[in-house]
């Protein structure tokens, strides 16, 4: 081997160590394989946060699903507990309004004998529970007005207050039709009448019953301070909204008003609410049906009074 061969090795030699040199100096000093390890073990750290970083944004989107889904359930379950509230509201308003007519008593026993004049206005034989609650009351032992000839009547009206109430009466089947339609256009007016309910819930009194502004019909009694039958024994007389318009009796120079309470409103040059007149409604209604009124009588007066004679 000739001096130039062997200066050319020596010169190779040389660069392979200055380049091992400087590449060391540029890792760190590091080994190619300590360099392979480190930045092996860097990749694989960055791969696990990025996995880790992965995961707890599935976790972070997991639980805002969670929640949105927490919060739809409490919407769902504050929804439903809103309309649970407005049902059980409409119940409370449809439960008043039965309420309103909660005595009407069970008639299934005579339904197939009702006659329906409009929504509300019906009449039909006596129930059996009405029956047992007029014997022995309205309807004494002695009556001789056959149960037959009798209709139990339900009919809608306008209270003091303007509310619209149900109401109860009996009268002879023969008038039946009358209270139908009169009692339809006064309700249908907006006619106040303050109480309308049988003559049983005051015990068959008529005082009591006067004085408590309830309107009724039939009531087996005799006259006031009489013997003879009162048009009332028969159902075919009707007393409306008494208390306001009395009864007044003159007998040998005195006056007697009945109900008691209702002295003010027999002067019936004065104005006052619910005086029937031949201007009302009502006087107009029932004397168009043949009803004659005790506030035309000479001999006294009897302005809540109307009277069929030939029911």
């Amino acid at each position: 081997m000739n001096n130039k061969s062997k200066r050319d090795i020596f010169f190779l030699l040389a660069l392979i160590v200055a380049c091992a040199i400087l590449a060391r100096s540029f890792a760190g000093h590091e080994t190619l394989e300590e360099y392979a390890k480190s930045h092996s073990s860097q990749a694989s750290t960055g791969s696990s946060s990025a996995q880790a970083s992965t995961e707890a944004s599935s976790a972070k989107e997991s639980s805002s699903e969670s929640t949105d889904h927490s919060s739809a359930k409490d919407s769902s379950t504050e929804s439903t507990s809103i309309e649970n509230s407005a049902t059980a509201s409409s119940t409370d308003e449809v439960n008043s309004s039965v309420t309103n007519s909660s005595y009407i008593p069970y008639d299934n026993d005579v339904s197939d004998t009702r006659v329906t004049y409009s929504e509300g206005f019906y009449y039909e034989a006596l129930p059996d529970s009405i029956i047992t609650k007029i014997t022995n009351v309205s309807y004494p032992k002695d009556c001789e007005i056959s149960l037959d000839d009798l209709r139990y009547c339900v009919m809608l009206y306008v209270d003091f207050e303007g509310e619209t109430k149900t109401g109860e009466m009996i009268c002879n089947k023969s008038i039946a039709d009358d209270v139908m339609e009169i009692f339809h256009e006064l309700y249908e007016n907006d006619y106040r009448i303050e109480s309308i309910k049988l003559i049983d819930d005051f015990d068959a009194d008529d005082e009591a019953s006067m004085e408590a502004n309830n309107t009724s019909c039939f009531n087996y009694r005799p006259i006031s301070s009489g013997k003879k039958l009162s048009k009332h024994a028969t159902g075919i007389a009707i007393d409306l909204n008494p208390l306001y318009n009395p009864q007044v009796k003159y007998k040998n120079g005195s006056t007697v008003i009945l109900p008691s309470g209702s002295e003010e409103y027999a002067d019936r040059t004065a104005d006052f609410p619910y005086k029937i007149d031949q201007n009302d409604l009502a006087y107009k209604l029932f004397t168009s049906h043949g009803f004659s009124w005790g506030g035309n009588w000479n001999s006294s007066k009897d302005y809540q009074h109307f009277e069929k004679k030939n029911g």
